[in-house]
């Protein structure tokens, strides 16, 4: 199971930590993912993490924003976003996956072993 949180509304330019802590199986073995969905939208990813954090992948419209990080030790995956933008707003999800690779979660919402529930980001401008 997948738990999301720490979204909330921020002002434009702010920053926001979102969590995801996994319980119930070895954490390290599964890719781990942010996705997002805006209303009306369809769910589109964000950022992705290799099993022991030596890759990463990033959507075009949030690099150099935001930050993916994780530590096995706790079972937990960090999204860390600055300089938010209103088109942020959205509900974001974590997803952990065993057979993508963080450069494939990419190009994917198909093939997660799991997700969370999401967490809602709401970006002020």
């Amino acid at each position: 199971q997948l738990q999301a949180y720490g979204g909330g509304l921020v002002q434009a330019g702010g920053s926001l930590r979102l969590s995801c802590a996994a319980s119930g199986r070895t954490f390290s073995n599964y890719v781990m993912g942010w996705f997002r969905q805006a209303p009306g939208k369809e769910r589109e990813f964000v950022a992705a993490i290799s099993r022991f954090g030596g890759m990463t992948s990033y959507a075009d419209s949030v690099k150099g924003r935001f930050t993916i990080s994780r530590d096995n030790a706790k079972n937990t995956v960090i999204l860390q976003m600055i300089s938010l933008k209103p088109e942020d707003t959205a509900v974001y999800y974590c997803a952990a996956s065993r057979i993508l690779s963080a450069q494939s979660m990419a190009l994917t919402i198909n093939g997660m072993d799991f997700w969370g529930k999401g967490t809602q980001v709401t970006v002020s401008s």
